[in-house]
């Protein structure tokens, strides 16, 4: 399968909630590159990239979270993959 890299923004109860480490820990176990931080108006945003079956796979699980989380929106989008680091990092 193809690489993909997807940006994407998660919305709703998505901070204090271990979102960032458990979508790195995700990332991880599915072997992807990139990075994931929280934004000041309440929102998480990451930026994914790898094979295109275990990007989507990352993208499912984003819909619901970690435990604790409430996700309402998740909105991503396919863009060129530059600046991506090896390995998955939280900002």
């Amino acid at each position: 399968m193809a690489a993909i890299c997807l940006h994407v923004f998660v919305s709703g109860r998505v901070q204090g909630v271990w979102f960032r480490q458990s979508t790195k820990e995700k990332s991880d176990a599915l072997g992807l590159n990139g990075w994931v931080r929280n934004l000041s108006d309440g929102r998480v945003e990451l930026k994914a990239s790898g094979d295109e079956l275990a990007v989507r796979q990352l993208e499912a699980w984003l819909g619901q979270g970690p435990e604790l989380a409430t996700v309402a929106e998740v909105d991503s989008k396919v863009v060129d993959p530059a600046d991506i680091p090896m390995g998955f990092e939280v900002r």
